[in-house]
């Protein structure tokens, strides 16, 4: 995809890979619009890119989802991308269920419902410009599941699904359909210092502009470009060894 000159949306955009995308869209000659739950994150992301435009919103909530996408049409009606990065992960032992189910609910409907609902109310506004772009941010770990992150690892495996049926359905028209699928990477995902084994934020924003100024529809790095197309025996493989590593380091789970 062209990388420069476009008007782009970022779900989650205050921190992590969202803001880390954002940087790079915005250097690069972007309008960028950033969404999150935290005012505060979003106010903090704009003292260094001072022409960013940012929105309180939790995508979580059907309600503010239909009052972004009313806005940005209206104030924005020259957007042609759309990077559905917003995302929550929790650790669940389902052998020690703690909470109710509106918990545990909470993070399927931020993972996937959320994602596929902007998507199709953005379609037909994308469909009529030139050239338009949704980016799917979904996770190795919807490929090979980490069994600690349960509903985690199902809701980004439906994410990746939905997004193969989407550039099929869409393959005909003007919209490009890009998954980017990350490995670890070193942010506050799950919780502060739980990833800060992983690849650097900005090492992997740099792969995945990279990519995309590349055209490649599928973009991983550090690992997970290889489990995209994983067999099935690796997969189950490489669950099970990543399980027993969690476990032998984590034995009070």
């Amino acid at each position: 995809m062209r990388t420069s000159g476009k008007t782009v949306l970022i779900t989650g955009g205050g921190s992590g890979i969202g803001l880390a995308l954002a940087e790079r869209f915005y250097k690069a000659g972007n309008k960028v619009i950033i969404c999150g739950r935290r005012k505060e994150k979003l106010q903090e992301a704009k003292l260094n890119m001072p022409n960013l435009h940012t929105m309180v919103c939790d995508v979580a909530n059907e309600a503010d989802r239909k009052r972004l996408f009313d806005t940005i049409v209206n104030e924005f009606p020259e957007l042609d991308v759309v990077v559905n990065n917003a995302g929550i992960q929790q650790r669940i032992n389902l052998k020690d269920l703690k909470a109710d189910w509106s918990y545990y609910q909470q993070e399927i409907v931020a993972n996937l419902e959320a994602p596929i609902h902007l998507t199709m109310l953005f379609l037909p506004h994308l469909m009529k410009k030139k050239e338009g772009t949704v980016v799917n941010v979904s996770s190795n770990l919807g490929v090979t599941p980490a069994a600690w992150v349960p509903i985690y690892s199902a809701t980004k495996a439906a994410l990746h699904s939905f997004t193969m049926s989407l550039r099929l359905q869409l393959a005909d028209t003007n919209l490009d359909i890009v998954e980017v699928m990350p490995t670890a990477i070193n942010t506050d995902l799950g919780g502060v210092g739980l990833h800060t084994f992983g690849v650097p934020v900005d090492e992997f924003a740099d792969a995945v502009f990279a990519g995309l100024e590349n055209g490649d529809m599928e973009i991983g790095y550090a690992g997970s470009e290889k489990t995209i197309r994983a067999s099935r025996d690796e997969i189950d493989e490489s669950a099970k060894r990543m399980w027993q590593n969690f476990i032998k380091n984590n034995p009070k789970f």
